[in-house]
């Protein structure tokens, strides 16, 4: 992680980006790819979940993190200024709950915090030692007067004193989303930007005709809860049981009965998709019903990997949500020219620093176009 930047404004963040949307630009410009949609975050307090080391030194305890071309170089913290103004928060009455519960500073070594913008909170203490009674006993105490959850984590062993979950609450195209976000699941850091990325991919899917959905990727339903009501359909595939158990509930909470979430990684998930050979995770699914004209892909930094390729290429309609646009960029050249780049977006997820989320939509052309 990058040391901390020295100036936090809307003109530094504002430059930043508009090298950002010249670089993502410059990449897809050979693909033939329209200019992005550019959304800007908050230049300050846009981030909902934020790591800390935690560093002892005789009777005080800060926060560090490291960084800089050596990663040895330590910065240490009292205050993360793009963290939530909750985290923020959380940052100093934690410090002050160490200094009166010496039994919670003892061997801890990294806090998580994790904040959402419907104004639930968790916190995550990891330790090198195990947690015993009275550890438990002091983190309630803590939990009361911090007004936010704990989970307590060391080697082999996770302590949950109430509930390890967040709840969020999201605004997408005029409807009110609800969102459960485990801790230790993958979920958006910048919740501001992460509606932006819902809106687009929700007017990306709004014509897509009303067929069938296969989603790749779908973690707690970020996406999925957002665009599921735009299809006939929705498959939705993860590999995570925390994740799949969100994003069940998540359906269920909003009120969506149109798609199932099935345990299958990419790889078989294409596999099924040609009938390879069954699943059981998919006996109670009609799949020779299933008819899906579109494919939404969010997958890791490393992007598709070649069976998740070959499946993409039988689609007439690709929404791809991409971490990394090096990856992207050689996803859709391995895609050919079959496929137009109709729609593409920047979302600036990570301010004051090189990293950028993008979104694009491909619909394949007819012959002879």
């Amino acid at each position: 992680m990058n040391p901390l930047p020295e100036e936090y404004s809307e003109v530094a963040a504002a430059a930043q980006l508009q090298r950002k949307r010249e670089h993502l630009i410059g990449l897809l410009a050979p693909l033939g790819a329209p200019e992005p949609e550019v959304h800007a975050s908050a230049p300050i307090n846009f981030r909902q979940r934020a790591e800390f080391r935690v560093w002892h030194e005789g009777e005080e305890t800060f926060y560090l993190m490291f960084g800089g071309p050596d990663s040895r170089e330590q910065v240490r913290l009292r205050e993360f200024p793009t963290a939530s103004l909750r985290i923020n928060a959380l940052m100093t009455q934690l410090l002050q709950v160490l200094a009166t519960l010496p039994v919670l500073k003892r061997k801890l070594w990294q806090v998580e915090f994790l904040d959402t913008l419907a104004g639930d909170s968790l916190v995550t203490l990891v330790y090198h030692r195990r947690l015993d009674e009275e550890w438990e006993l002091a983190a309630r105490q803590a939990a009361r007067e911090l007004g936010a959850m704990i989970v307590g984590r060391s080697r082999g062993q996770r302590v949950v004193l109430e509930r390890d979950w967040v709840l969020e609450s999201l605004e997408v195209e005029g409807r009110r989303l609800s969102y459960r976000q485990p801790e230790g699941s993958f979920t958006q850091p910048n919740a501001a930007v992460n509606q932006a990325m819902l809106g687009w991919a929700t007017r990306a899917c709004a014509d897509s005709g009303g067929g069938d959905l296969l989603e790749l990727y779908c973690g707690i339903g970020n996406f999925t809860v957002a665009v599921a009501g735009c299809f006939r359909q929705v498959l939705a595939t993860e590999i995570g049981a925390a994740a799949i158990s969100a994003a069940r509930h998540n359906l269920a909470a909003n009120g969506i009965e149109n798609t199932v979430v099935a345990r299958l990684s990419s790889a078989e998930a294409a596999s099924a998709m040609a009938r390879e050979r069954p699943f059981r995770r998919l006996k109670d699914f009609d799949l020779d019903g299933f008819h899906p004209q579109t494919l939404l892909v969010d997958p890791p930094r490393a992007g598709l990997d070649p069976d998740t390729l070959a499946l993409a290429a039988n689609f007439p309609r690709i929404v791809y949500v991409s971490c990394n646009p090096q990856s992207l960029c050689r996803d859709l050249q391995a895609l050919g020219p079959d496929f137009r780049i109709t729609r593409t977006a920047l979302f600036d997820q990570f301010p004051y620093t090189p990293h950028m989320e993008c979104g694009v939509l491909l619909e394949k052309q007819a012959s002879g176009d």
